[in-house]
């Protein structure tokens, strides 16, 4: 059976502990901070249990993955084999990811992302050891059949970030391995940042960072319930509850996925849910000998595919707007967000044309990725500065609500003074609200960073791009050039004839 928008919101009402504004959150389903994404990730599931959207958005599981006769599953959790079934997969995630035009960066196709990525590529944990990788397996297995929403935290506090994790003041300021027994691990102390965790059934818990000699404790990968037994959700601010109604903020009402610090309380993790214990070495593992890392990347930049045809249709509508659509440095600034915006377009159809064999299974192309990601972590900001470029003073300029419509005399001076060769005053404030919303408010200004970071500091992702780039095959051409020619050829052309 498919799961629906009212299942997986029914699912969230599980008694887990939510914090925000100093108090708890009884049922995160009904409360103003959080009631409309929450219904905004149930559109996703009802669109894909939709009959009209069965074929697109879902597969038929093969034996060999465990499928049984006719069982399907969102193709999120889909393994493809062959560039075809790569792309057949996008294509639903692109459908997906237009309901909320880019905004999600952990819907759930993300986080679904890695550990399928991690279970094409078991044959590592196999090798480090045989329980955990079957530990992983089992997982991977119940998170496709039950579609579980999985959001992730890979981050430690930043604390002292001169200081390894084992050297904070607090032993267990970073979440680790506080005991051990027959039953599993319990786990004390914080990890970031759970995009999307209020939201979610379900968390992955491990490191991406680079651990030292000592840090072994926190070198760990499991999997937990939201709602385990000891584990607090710490929300940050709710843009969602700041936002008065879709006119005034369209995108924060409805889009705010939230991010939360999470604190493990002497949590308990049994064996079944472990898939890494303590060892450094199959925390980088994990992500980086396997698909996982370039699989829910890849993910990532189909998202930002979307993301950036939005912000372009933003930037083309402004200037439709203000009347200076034939301007020609106007139409300057257009093509060359055009030029960008199919830039990460071409990005993504590259890592699938040159995507390779890992085992049975199709990845995308690993370089083009990391260069997908270095050239977008500097882009994202560029898009929104153009889009305050060719808006000027438009989007500042607003009625304070949408209250000031009801107010006859006031609506009369909106009418004067928001004018539009091509819309009417109400359409163009709805269209700037929306716009402002997009590239200036509080939750656009949340997103700006998030784009730029997402994958790590900008010196993580140039260095995943040095490591993975064609060096030989560049030097090569330089070699090859430099014996075309040889400094004792030259040198004998310059000796006088003989007498």
């Amino acid at each position: 059976m498919i799961k629906t928008g009212a299942q997986h919101i029914a699912s969230l009402n599980d008694g887990r502990s939510v914090y925000l504004n100093g108090e708890a959150i009884t049922d995160a389903t009904t409360d103003p901070a959080f009631r409309n994404m929450i219904a905004t990730v149930g559109t996703l599931y009802d669109f894909q249990s939709a009959p009209q959207n069965i074929d697109l958005m879902t597969y038929e599981i093969p034996q060999e993955e465990g499928g049984s006769s006719g069982a399907r599953a969102n193709r999120i959790w889909q393994l493809p084999r062959s560039h075809a079934e790569l792309v057949e997969r996008r294509r639903a995630l692109v459908c997906w990811t237009e309901i909320h035009a880019g905004f999600l960066g952990r819907a759930p196709d993300h986080v679904a992302s890695c550990i399928s990525g991690m279970y094409m590529g078991r044959d590592v944990f196999e090798a480090d050891d045989p329980k955990r990788a079957a530990a992983l397996a089992d997982y991977y297995r119940f998170a496709r059949d039950n579609e579980l929403y999985l959001t992730y935290v890979i981050i430690n506090p930043q604390a002292d970030r001169s200081k390894a994790a084992h050297e904070q003041a607090d032993e267990f300021l970073t979440a680790g391995v506080v005991d051990e027994d027959s039953e599993g691990l319990t786990i004390r102390g914080a990890k970031m940042l759970a995009t999307g965790g209020i939201m979610a059934n379900e968390v992955l818990v491990t490191c991406i960072q680079p651990l030292r000699e000592g840090d072994e404790k926190y070198a760990v990968s499991f999997a937990v319930p939201m709602n385990a037994r000891g584990l607090k959700i710490l929300s940050r601010k709710s843009y969602e509850a700041e936002a008065a109604n879709d006119f005034d903020n369209p995108l924060s009402n409805r889009y705010d996925e939230n991010d939360a610090v999470l604190y493990f309380d002497d949590v308990k993790v049994p064996w079944e849910r472990v898939f890494v214990n303590q060892s450094i070495e199959m925390c980088q593992k994990q992500f980086h000998a396997t698909p996982a890392h370039v699989y829910q990347n890849y993910q990532a930049q189909i998202r930002l595919m979307v993301k950036m045809r939005f912000l372009a249709g933003i930037a083309k509508r402004i200037a439709e707007t203000n009347g200076v659509i034939g301007f020609p440095q106007v139409r300057e600034t257009l093509g060359q967000l055009a030029a960008e915006t199919t830039m990460v377009d071409a990005l993504v159809h590259s890592m699938e044309v040159k995507g390779r064999q890992a085992g049975p299974y199709f990845v995308p192309d690993r370089q083009t990725l990391y260069a997908a990601q270095v050239l977008t972590q500097q882009l994202y900001a560029k898009v929104i500065t153009t889009l305050r470029d060719l808006a000027g003073g438009g989007m500042i300029m607003l009625p304070s609500s949408v209250a000031d419509f009801a107010n006859p005399e006031l609506a009369t001076l909106i009418d004067k003074t928001q004018q539009s060769p091509v819309a009417s005053s109400r359409e163009r404030v709805k269209f700037f609200k929306l716009a402002w919303d997009a590239v200036g408010s509080e939750f656009a200004s949340r997103h700006t960073q998030y784009e730029m970071f997402y994958a790590g500091a900008t010196f993580v992702t140039k260095g995943h791009c040095f490591r993975t780039a064609d060096w030989d095959g560049c030097t090569d051409l330089v070699d090859r050039m430099l014996d075309s020619y040889s400094l004792d050829t030259e040198l004998a052309g310059l000796q006088p004839a003989a007498e």
